[in-house]
Parts: C-alpha cells; sequence; structure tokens
C-alpha cells in the first residue's frame, strides 16, 4: 500500500484542508555516476511564494501536459534547461499533498553527469547537486516543529553545506530513502 511522507506523521493527514487539489510534479533527477547526486535548485529570495527555498525542478500540472511525468519534464526544462533526452525515468515516487492544496508527485530518473545546466533566473536561483548517499542517510534527516494555522506540525530539514533543504522537498527525500537502500 502506497503511503506518502506528511511531515513526520507519515500516515496522518492531520490539518490538511478538504476541496480540491493542484496536480504538480517534481523531477528528482539523480546523476549517472559512481557516486551519484540529485540535481535540486535554490529558488530566488525576491519570489512571492516560497522564497530562497531549495526545490526539486516542477510545478503544477499544465492543461498541455499529457500527464505527471511529462509535468515533470517540462518543468525541468524550463527552470533548469535539463531536456527529456537526457534523463531515463525510472518511475514516480508516492503522491506528497502539502498543506497549501498541491498533489505532488516525485518523478524519478537517472540523468546524465555533467550536464551543462541553465538557470531560469525568473525561478532558479542556483543549481547544485547533493550526493546521494548523504541525501539517503537518516542521520541528516533532522525534525523540527512549528505551528501552522493553530495546529503543532513537525517536518523534516537536511542541510547541506550552506542550504537548508526543509518541508515538502525534504519529505520527499525522506520518502525516497525508504524506497531504496544505498549502496545498490
Amino acid at each position: 500500500m502506497a503511503r506518502d511522507v506528511d511531515l513526520i506523521h507519515h500516515d496522518s493527514n492531520v490539518g490538511l484542508r478538504s476541496g480540491p487539489k493542484v496536480a504538480a510534479a517534481v523531477l528528482v533527477a539523480v546523476t549517472d555516476r559512481t557516486e551519484p547526486g540529485v540535481i535540486l535548485t535554490q529558488r530566488p529570495k525576491t519570489m512571492r511564494k516560497h522564497p530562497g527555498q531549495v526545490a526539486f525542478p516542477g510545478g503544477r500540472m499544465d492543461d498541455s501536459d499529457a500527464n505527471l511525468i511529462a509535468a515533470a519534464l517540462r518543468e525541468a526544462e524550463e527552470e533548469v534547461g535539463l531536456f527529456a533526452s537526457q534523463v531515463e525515468i525510472i518511475g514516480t515516487l508516492d503522491v506528497y499533498r502539502t498543506i497549501t492544496d498541491y498533489e505532488v508527485t516525485p518523478v524519478v530518473a537517472v540523468a546524465r553527469p555533467n550536464l551543462a545546466l541553465v538557470a531560469n533566473e525568473g525561478e532558479v536561483e542556483a543549481i547544485f547537486e547533493v550526493p546521494l548517499s548523504f541525501l539517503l542517510d537518516s542521520r541528516n534527516h533532522l525534525t523540527k516543529k512549528v505551528v501552522y494555522d493553530g495546529l503543532d506540525r513537525e517536518y523534516f530539514e537536511i542541510f547541506w553545506e550552506d542550504r537548508r533543504i526543509w518541508g515538502a522537498t525534504a519529505a520527499m527525500i525522506v520518502n525516497l530513502s525508504k524506497r531504496i537502500t544505498w549502496p545498490l
């Protein structure tokens, strides 16, 4: 049975809003090298929503997208210049429901190493790669608490160098770590 990581409480929907959800997808691009990494982005601090946050390339599904995999690939191309021809789709992870009404499908792919990715300045401030082994190591999955909409919530944080990966992105990484073992 598929379960999504809802902050810390893996099987809890406490605090999630009812009503229509927005379909979205992100590309979890793992680089094909001896020591694989995961491609992540940092959003510009000037963005209205989620300024400065670390995220996978991705976003909401458009009417023109055939499916969620196509949405993730389109967004990756738009945000970082990662083309569908440069990745091999492996599959999808469990849907992650955000407290802001998004249902995000992580699409896992293997990407060629050493690609010349280019950030779309309107959406991406920086592109960087974190070693897969670091992201999958549960010792790097910190938990924090916050009050949101009057409810106590727990969320994941992962610190890589000077970057803070948290919230939905960190939860999807933790979910990935529960689906695969490393080293393979």
